[in-house]
């Protein structure tokens, strides 16, 4: 090995190391008693449960992340659909008004959130959906990011497979179902994470549509161990870092598919 590698490695080792440093000192604080939280940077030499025990008494965590599960799960599923089927239509169908279209997609993405938060509650109290699943659900089912995603990588899709397809008596749905959905599988992979993510770590619509405890997904959950005069630290440490696996699980899951994803395109032979 050279001298340039080994320099190469050194340094990325040493990002690595200070990338994970965060999560490091994470583990190591939930890992401490009460009395030793603020007393040691890192590990402290005594380890202690309490944080866990005090996490899972003072409020009900296992149902705060039941229901993040269910709720990242199906808005998942619902924006893989439409963002999906809708990339489909503008990579590989001609129409009217198809650039129109995409430049105001595009305009769309360049609104802030938080300016749609009033009008977007105003509809959703009409449709009678504050306090309930479907109130998070819908207003996050198209995904114009995703389906701008989903084009990019189906614009390499070749027509003759497509003109394969209805030769042989395929509609547009099952050519999209059995033939489109299979090739774009790296793009879903990355996708489904970029979903997953987004909708595990809501907070803001969540805390403004939801109202009753039972239905709080965890980063509301979470929040309600704020006190007014005090704050049990390493208990929230505790559901940080509970929180957090889900999400590190999926991605060495999917980490094949999102890699493959985010590249694709990127070379072309």
């Amino acid at each position: 090995m050279n001298a340039s590698k080994i320099a190469l490695y050194t340094a990325l080792g040493a990002c690595a190391v200070l990338m994970l440093t965060p999560l490091i000192w994470l583990i190591a604080a939930t890992s401490k008693g009460p009395d030793d939280l603020f007393h040691y940077l890192f590990f402290a030499p005594r380890v202690s449960g309490y944080n866990f025990e005090q996490l899972f008494t003072q409020i009900p965590y296992v149902r705060f992340m039941v229901n993040s599960f269910f709720v990242a799960g199906a808005t998942v599923l619902v924006q893989l659909f439409f963002s999906s089927l809708g990339g489909f239509a503008l990579a590989k169908y001609e129409f009217k008004g198809k650039k129109l279209i995409m430049v105001l997609m595009l305009a769309t993405m360049m609104i802030p959130a938080q300016v749609m938060l009033a009008p977007m509650y105003e509809l959703i109290y009409a449709m009678g959906l504050v306090d309930s699943y479907l109130g998070l659900i819908i207003p996050g089912a198209v995904s114009v990011f995703g389906m701008f995603l989903f084009r990019q990588s189906m614009l390499d899709l070749p027509d003759d497979l497509l003109q394969a397809g209805r030769i042989d008596g395929c509609t547009e749905l099952r050519l999209y179902w059995d033939v489109v959905l299979p090739v774009s599988r790296p793009m879903i992979g990355a996708f489904c994470l970029i979903s997953f993510m987004g909708s595990w770590n809501n907070f803001l619509w969540p805390q403004i549509v939801l109202h009753h405890q039972d239905r709080f997904t965890l980063p509301i959950g979470l929040n309600q161990m704020v006190g007014l005069y005090a704050q049990d630290y390493g208990s929230m440490m505790a559901g940080t870092f509970l929180a957090v696996v889900p999400v590190v699980i999926l991605f060495f899951i999917l980490q094949k598919e999102f890699i493959s994803g985010l590249t694709a395109g990127a070379v072309k032979g």
